[in-house]
């Protein structure tokens, strides 16, 4: 039988509930495809940062380099470690150490779902540059608590990296209605975006079975909240594509059920899958989390595995779920009520 072995790192909050749910449903579906799922749990959190003054251990990118995937729960517990502590001690490093530059972000909404536009037949495919950008991390503080300090942050945006990002989301167009929008806002940032522009016009001459539209960050925002219909594949930069996706969460209902995978293409290293969501402090260990957006990103990582009809198996099961009216109100559904429920649907 074949086996694929998965790090588990559930994290914060409510990562442990929503991740062992998940993980419930994608051995189901693995049982019944005739595949095993072989997970290794590993306790990387803000928990471990305040017992170790590390997010994980020195030796983590090279323990999680083994598995085929990573399937990560929720980090960041912000009353005891800054956001920035647990972002850059965790998830960042393992994005850039694994190469996992393209974060894939669907939006939907799935049956019984409603969402707060009037649109409803909206699937737009949010491809997000994941490894360096607004994100880099390039930057420092001078002089710190004077009158005279300074914080320079730069963005660092290279040919290989945009070229490859936009490639990518070239080729999903591709697969789907063959639309792409290009996001910038190269009309103020004149260098990095007027540059991604200009590696667009490039790569869509290659790609004319392709239409392909640049927008400005702002006038993208506004045509997700106006005409969601109207989008495909859109592709941004690091922060761009954090924000709009976080639009396009808001329209397919909310966080619970916004999935995402942060892919290394040429599969050299494991890819890991995670829902948008943070936390959730407010809600930590009541037992009212949505799995879903966990689930739909574990669909995501059967179906990177090779296990596609495993993952549309788990996603029917899904919309089946929400179709009942099971997961659709949040709070009004036990974590492991909509757990049982998708796991009913899948037998």
């Amino acid at each position: 039988m074949k086996s694929y072995s998965i790090a588990l790192i559930p994290g914060d909050g409510i990562g442990s509930d929503v991740t062992a749910a998940a993980w419930t449903v994608l051995e189901t579906a693995a049982k019944h495809a005739g595949f095993a799922l072989a997970g290794t749990e590993f306790p990387w959190s803000c928990k471990f940062y305040k017992e170790t003054g590390r997010m994980m251990p020195e030796d983590g990118i090279e323990t999680l380099r083994g598995f085929d995937a990573i399937l990560l729960g929720a980090v960041g517990w912000p009353a005891e470690v800054p956001d920035s502590v647990s972002l850059h001690g965790l998830l960042l490093p393992i994005r850039k150490a694994f190469v996992q530059y393209a974060n894939i972000r669907p939006h939907r909404l799935l049956p019984g779902v409603t969402g707060p536009l009037r649109a409803e037949n909206f699937d737009i495919l949010c491809i997000r540059e994941n490894t360096e950008g607004e994100y880099s991390g390039a930057g420092g503080r001078v002089h710190q608590g004077t009158l005279d300090e300074v914080a320079v942050e730069t963005s660092i945006f290279t040919r290989a990296g945009v070229e490859r990002i936009l490639r990518f989301g070239f080729e999903q167009a591709r697969t789907r209605r063959g639309k792409l929008a290009s996001v910038t806002k190269s009309n103020a940032q004149k260098y990095s975006m007027v540059f991604w522009d200009e590696i667009t016009r490039k790569l869509a001459a290659e790609y004319s079975d392709v239409a392909v539209t640049s927008y400005h960050v702002d006038a993208l925002a506004a045509r997700m909240i106006m005409a969601p219909e109207s989008l495909d594949v859109v592709v941004a930069s690091n922060l761009f594509g954090d924000i709009l996706t976080d639009i396009g969460a808001a329209i397919q209902g909310g966080l619970g059920y916004a999935a995402s995978a942060n892919i290394n293409p040429d599969r050299s290293a494991p890819s890991m899958f995670e829902p948008v969501h943070g936390s959730a402090p407010d809600i930590a260990h009541l037992g009212i989390a949505n799995p879903i957006a966990t689930i739909w990103s574990g669909a995501m990582m059967l179906d990177h595995l090779g296990e596609k009809a495993a993952a549309d198996r788990v996603m029917k099961a899904v919309e089946a779920t929400t179709a009942r009216g099971i997961g659709t109100i949040p709070g009004k559904d036990r974590t492991e009520a909509i757990t049982a429920a998708v796991v009913a649907a899948l037998t």
